[in-house]
Parts: C-alpha cells; sequence; structure tokens
C-alpha cells in the first residue's frame, strides 16, 4: 500500500483539494482509497460530504481514545472511503502533549487495522505540530503541493528539513515522492521560473542520501479552475461535480502519473533566474 502524507504548512496552497481529487481520480481508476483527515478545519471531510459536525467518531477518537480505524472510517463511493475529522482535532495537540511516543500513534492505529487498501492519502493541516507528524510517521510518501510563487519556496526547505527529521529519528522509509504545482498559470513567467528553479535544485539533488533524492515535479499542472473552488461547497469531489471541466482533466492525469510506477525524472535543467539567490540553494 503506498501511503502518502500530502502536507505543507502554508494555507491555501491547493493541499486538501488535491488530497479529495487525487483520491477519487485513484477511486474512479479502479484503487482501493482511504483519506484521513488529519487536519482540524475538516476541509477534506467537508469535501466528500461528510459534516464534522461534532457528534460522529472522527480520527480524534483514533489519537486520544484508541478507537479502532476501521470503526471510524466511512465509504463515500466504490472504492473510496474516509477517516473523517472534526473541530476536536484543534484539542489533540494539547491533549497529547504528554503522551510517550505521541506521534506515532495513527501509524500503530493503522497497523491494526485489517482493511486492505492500494492507497492511503492523508490530508493534513496548515502547520507542522503533533499531527502532522504522525501523518509522516505514518507514510512512506510525501507530496507536496505548491503555488508557483517564489516565495513559496522557501516553505519548501523547511519542509524538506522536517522530512529529512523525520526519516532520521522517527520512519526511516519516508520518501518526498513529488511536487505537486497548483494554482499554475502557465501565461505568467514567474510561474514557469519557480517550476524551473524547483525541477533544478531537485536534479542536483539526484543520488544524495537526503529522503526528496528522488522526488520529482509531477508533469502534470494543476491550472486555476473555478470549479475546483466550487465542489466542496457542493460536498463532492471535481469528478462528481464537474466531469468535464479541466480541473478533472488535471486531476485524472495526475492520478495517470501515480499509478506509473516508473514515473519521470526531471532532465538537467539551466537556472532561468539570473542574480537571484534561490530559496532551494538554502537546503542544498
Amino acid at each position: 500500500m503506498r501511503r502518502i502524507a500530502v502536507i505543507n504548512q502554508k494555507g491555501g496552497v491547493g493541499k486538501t483539494t488535491t488530497t479529495v481529487n487525487l483520491a477519487a481520480a485513484l477511486a474512479a481508476a479502479g484503487k482501493r482509497v482511504c483519506v484521513i483527515d488529519l487536519d482540524p478545519q475538516a476541509h477534506a471531510s467537508t469535501h466528500l460530504g461528510v459534516e464534522p459536525d461534532g457528534t460522529i467518531p472522527s480520527v480524534y477518537d483514533v489519537l486520544v481514545s484508541n478507537k479502532p480505524v476501521a470503526d471510524v472510517r466511512k465509504q463515500i463511493e466504490p472504492n473510496l472511503w474516509l477517516v473523517p475529522s472534526d473541530i476536536n482535532l484543534a484539542a489533540a495537540e494539547v491533549e497529547l502533549a504528554g503522551i510517550v511516543g505521541r506521534e506515532v500513534i495513527l501509524r500503530e492505529a493503522l497497523a491494526q487495522d485489517t482493511e486492505a487498501f492500494d492507497f492511503m492519502l492523508t490530508d493534513c493541516g496548515p502547520s507542522l505540530g503533533v499531527l502532522t507528524l504522525n501523518a509522516l510517521a505514518a507514510s512512506n510518501e510525501v507530496f507536496i503541493p505548491l503555488q508557483p510563487h517564489f516565495l513559496a519556496l522557501h516553505g519548501l526547505s523547511k519542509l524538506f528539513e522536517t522530512t529529512a527529521l523525520v526519516s532520521r529519528r522517527i520512519n526511516p522509509g519516508l520518501k518526498v515522492g513529488g511536487v505537486v504545482v497548483c494554482l499554475y498559470d502557465s501565461a505568467t513567467k514567474l510561474a514557469q521560473e519557480v517550476v524551473t528553479d524547483l525541477k533544478g535544485f531537485l536534479e542536483k539533488s539526484r543520488g544524495t542520501p537526503t529522503p526528496w533524492s528522488a522526488a520529482r515535479v509531477f508533469e502534470t499542472k494543476i491550472r486555476r479552475n473555478v470549479k475546483l473552488a466550487e465542489c466542496p461547497s457542493f460536498g463532492k469531489s471535481i469528478f462528481g461535480y464537474a466531469p468535464k471541466s479541466p480541473g478533472a482533466a488535471d486531476y485524472a492525469a495526475l492520478a495517470a502519473e501515480v499509478l506509473d510506477d516508473v514515473g519521470t525524472v526531471v532532465g538537467p535543467v539551466k537556472m532561468t533566474i539570473p542574480g537571484r539567490h534561490t530559496a532551494m540553494e538554502a537546503v542544498a
């Protein structure tokens, strides 16, 4: 099973949108997929039509009350399941503060679950606290949604450092699988420059002992599309809300890339931002 944590400490970059719609695309391709909503805002749960009103069992009960994952998981549609979140999860950071091994509670709970899935995608909140550490400890891959702004690359350095730390101390098998460029506008020069900069950094990392040494920038870019912004309010993925939209086409293409076991490795890329120190050099 591929266990993928979708993380970015910055909000509004397409993290939940990517988690939900990539999961839906993989499910539509015949894969058994489980989404874990590990964000106290519960946006992934709402996106999939589950209202986080505090009355249904949630991932909070798994982390704090040792409730089995199977008792919380809900089937949303064929091949797609959800472990929902709710507002109570906001208190989990404090409630778990004194617990020994608090970073691996989710991993241990999933190890006891007997249900078989092809993919498990975890939507993380916009922070790098205990909840996100649980997601990283329970995953073997990290996907990072990135809005193509130059300052967004500075945030990547922190994400890479956190991944490296978790890999060293908690989860040696953790790797950065790739970066998903979201809210992309091919007409802007800045977007193209940021992608080129990131590809160049990742190419220099090939063969290094880092969790991102084999990471790639997915060739599929998620374009700006109003339908992607609208579908959460209807409790549907983009495929249930606007299956013929550019957003649906983009996430279907991204799923095809993810299903490609070999994947695409970017070739050598020359930097195209002369006279400017790149954010990614800080991580090198």
